[in-house]
């Protein structure tokens, strides 16, 4: 006989189907939660920097490698060409102004001098027999000079004894006018002798004064030359020390070849080269500074190249505005700080990972409770070496997350934990 089995309402089956309507129903509803509002991941507060938005002082400021070198740097030309006959001293030499480095020859430069030398003594000698010809000339002048005068005072005197005897009707007219002739010829003879002579020495003097001209420009002609010969051997133009001295023995140098280099020792500058991108912004008088052996030094733009290299930098020389580290070395390389502004009040963040992924526009700024920290747009401004200029989108007292977001995707908010 056949029993009647009644169904149960709790089934396995409907319990099951059931617990599955219910699970789809909850992953329907977190779906629907998660994707219409903001994505957020956990971090923990120890592994981020949390940094505060402060306001103060600000310089903008770009680092670059600095090279020591001297103030003054005197450059040794060829100032006339040659062989290297003899090498004084070697590269880096302590020297003194005139000291003698090189000795170069040039055999046609030193026949010149022999045959200048020669045309001066030739001139000499030809003057100088100019000049006793003349004397002896003029000589002869006076002395007829001297002989016309005489006999003139011998003939007046005779025409004044004749004139008063005639007068006296003791001369006759023939002897009267005979003497008053001889007198006036005399006389005449006297004047144009006194022209003659006056004509001679303003002759002498010129002639004398043309021989100096010559002479003069003779014997500077020869001590040019002479300056040419001797600047063969190559010297100290002033005391340092010898540097980048290239030249050796049996070298032919030509004329005007940089053969090396004197450093003014102890009067340094240093020298930087930013790149072309800022060359309309760097100028004359910014100021830099560098720390060395745990002192800061300051300096100042003195010069600036603006001819840009083919590495797309340029120079720019800047001096010491106060006291010189001891120690320094030509070629040393220094970190210095060169700013680009005056100091200004700015709101500032720490420089931090952030910005490889936000580019500067956007941060993840700290709610005030400090349990988590969302987006905010931010626009910046110029940097320096520790800081961000903040244009907007944060203020001075507000908490940000500094450190690297590479981790976080497209995350729009961080809950913090500790």
């Amino acid at each position: 006989m056949d029993r009647v089995i009644e169904k149960k309402f709790w089934s396995k089956k409907r319990i099951l189907t059931i617990g599955g309507i219910v699970a789809l129903a909850g992953l329907i509803g977190s779906s629907i939660y998660f994707t219409s509002g903001p994505s957020s991941l956990i971090v923990n507060n120890d592994r981020i920097e949390i940094r505060d938005v402060i306001k103060g002082p600000f310089v903008e400021t770009i680092p670059e490698n600095g090279v020591v070198l001297p103030k003054n740097i005197f450059y040794l030309d060829a100032l006339e060409g040659g062989n290297v006959e003899q090498r004084f001293v070697d590269d880096g030499t302590i020297m003194k102004k005139g000291d003698p480095i090189l000795r170069l020859s040039n055999t046609d430069l030193e026949l010149s001098l022999v045959n200048q030398q020669t045309s001066v003594y030739n001139l000499i000698a030809q003057m100088q027999i100019a000049r006793n010809a003349s004397q002896e000339n003029t000589v002869g002048k006076l002395t007829q000079m001297a002989d016309v005068t005489s006999l003139y005072k011998e003939a007046e005197r005779l025409y004044n004894l004749d004139k008063k005897l005639y007068e006296q009707k003791a001369l006759g007219l023939q002897d009267y006018r005979s003497a008053e002739n001889n007198y006036n010829y005399l006389k005449g003879k006297v004047q144009l002798q006194q022209k003659i002579l006056q004509q001679d020495s303003i002759t002498t003097l010129q002639q004398n004064k043309e021989q100096d001209e010559s002479a003069i420009e003779y014997k500077n002609a020869l001590g040019i030359m002479q300056k040419k010969v001797g600047d063969l051997i190559v010297r100290a133009q002033v005391d340092g020390q010898l540097t980048s001295l290239t030249a050796e023995i049996g070298q032919n140098i030509p004329q005007g070849t940089r053969i090396g280099e004197i450093d003014v020792l102890g009067d340094y500058k240093v020298q930087a080269n930013p790149d072309e991108h800022y060359l309309n912004r760097i100028y004359n008088g910014l100021k830099a500074k560098f720390d060395y052996n745990d002192t800061t030094y300051e300096l100042v733009i003195t010069k600036v190249y603006t001819h840009v290299g083919t590495d797309g930098r340029f120079l720019v020389d800047l001096n010491f505005t106060g006291k010189v580290p001891r120690g320094l070395r030509r070629g040393q390389t220094l970190q210095i700080l060169l700013a680009l502004s005056e100091e200004r009040q700015a709101v500032m963040i720490p420089q931090g990972g952030f910005f490889q992924q936000t580019g500067g526009n956007w941060i993840f700024k700290v709610s005030a409770d400090g349990t988590r920290a969302y987006k905010v747009n931010i626009q910046l401004g110029n940097k320096n070496q520790d800081y961000y200029e903040v244009l907007s989108g944060l203020n001075p007292g507000d908490k940000v997350i500094t450190s690297s977001y590479e981790t976080y995707g497209n995350i729009q908010e961080l809950k913090l934990t500790k």
